[in-house]
């Protein structure tokens, strides 16, 4: 069958587009299909971008809502009680996530993450996550299904999120100081109830918990060991990123920035570490053991040691464009393609031709010289 490819518009801004497929939409897409490409891609052929890497690993957004107001995240100055967020019918649904993320699967992806905004704010995101558990690889693999979260919500979810099918949970917790943890999220939420979110996440089987931290200098680095110690011999894995020039509102200035050579060299002070690297070389984590046995803990570095080489993430937004970069300043609108009626061959080489194109390596470019304005912010397309 000689099939026509459908290209993915971009988009520079998160401007909405129909709950429906209307006569405009639809006659877009009749004319994307004249288009002529190349030969579809086989599910089973190597998927790679500009720079070689393949596509592995998929975020999903599933609300543009949180219930915080992290100054590095949604800062409320810019997201406060006047805010409009998207209504319903622009948010994918999840027969619409399900069905993307089948391409994105059939293309090499082998892990997906949900995220948000605080994606457990989403009405009955465990359904989503029961749809997605049951998806296949090309070769009969399960996907592995994970979440971020910021815990709020985690102690009354975490069993039902398991019986659908998720397989771990990752924690944000900026610092173990009641106070500071307050002024961090700025929605005076308490730091014992994330413990709490925490620990029933692991009764439940969603483990080992990794638990982000985003160090902030003069902010919450007098965090960096007491969060340390709490989580040695914890059996999670305690997690510290670098702050980041994500969107345009969070106020990022490299002198904010710690570097994670420092925090390692702060907890090696007190708890030997050695180091053993990555978990693979596309994880954005590098990972250190403490020598004592209690552990690992990890680092994320973007600003001052970028991975941008082994990147293999692409990035679903909440109203459905594709963005290959979490410091991207425009996605790949594919919900206009599955609202005006496209296929799954369609959508799938849709999905294989942006990445065929992607060459986005930010982080890299940041450290010489090329930081930009107009990022998408971290809150629609997760962290």
């Amino acid at each position: 069958m000689n099939r026509r490819f459908i290209p993915i518009h971009s988009a520079t801004a998160p401007a909405a587009a129909a709950p429906r497929a209307d006569a405009a939409s639809r006659a877009a897409a009749s004319a994307a299909l004249a288009t002529p490409d190349t030969a579809p891609l086989s599910p089973s052929s190597a998927l790679v971008d500009r720079l070689g890497r393949p596509l592995r690993d998929l975020r999903i957004s599933v609300t543009d809502r949180c219930n915080f107001r992290c100054t590095y995240c949604m800062p409320r100055e810019k997201f406060g009680h006047d805010h409009a967020f998207m209504p319903h019918s622009e948010l994918l649904s999840f027969e619409e996530i399900t069905r993307l993320a089948r391409q994105f699967v059939a293309l090499g992806v082998r892990n997906i993450r949900l995220t948000g905004g605080e994606p457990l704010l989403r009405k009955n995101v465990e359904t989503l996550v029961e749809m997605l558990a049951a998806l296949r690889t090309p070769d009969g693999a399960a996907v592995e299904l994970t979440l971020t979260t910021n815990g709020s919500l985690l102690a009354r979810k975490a069993r039902a999120l398991k019986d659908a099918g998720l397989n771990r949970v990752t924690v944000s917790l900026d610092a173990l100081d009641d106070a500071v943890f307050r002024a961090m999220n700025d929605a005076d939420y308490p730091v014992a109830d994330v413990l709490a979110g925490i620990d029933a996440a692991a009764a439940a089987g969603l483990a080992p918990v990794k638990v982000n931290m985003v160090v902030k200098r003069g902010t919450n680095d007098d965090q960096i060991v007491p969060m340390a110690r709490h989580f040695r011999g914890s059996g999670h894995t305690l997690r510290f990123i670098e702050f980041m020039d994500v969107g345009n509102t969070n106020g990022w200035r490299m002198d904010h920035v710690l570097p994670s050579a420092e925090v390692i060299a702060r907890i090696d002070a007190e708890f030997p570490l050695a180091p053993i690297g990555r978990d693979d070389p596309a994880a954005p984590a590098e990972n250190y053991r403490y020598r004592d046995g209690a552990g690992e803990v990890g680092v994320i570095s973007s600003v001052t040691r970028a991975f941008c080489g082994d990147c293999t993430r692409a990035r679903l937004s909440t109203d459905g464009r594709v963005f290959h970069c979490l410091f991207a300043s425009g996605g790949h609108d594919v919900r206009s393609l599955i609202r005006a009626d496209a296929d799954d061959a369609q959508l799938r080489d849709a999905i294989a031709g942006a990445w065929r194109g992607r060459a986005d390596r930010y982080s890299q470019l940041r450290g010489e010289g090329g930081a930009r304005d107009g990022k998408v912010e971290m809150s629609f397309i997760g962290g």
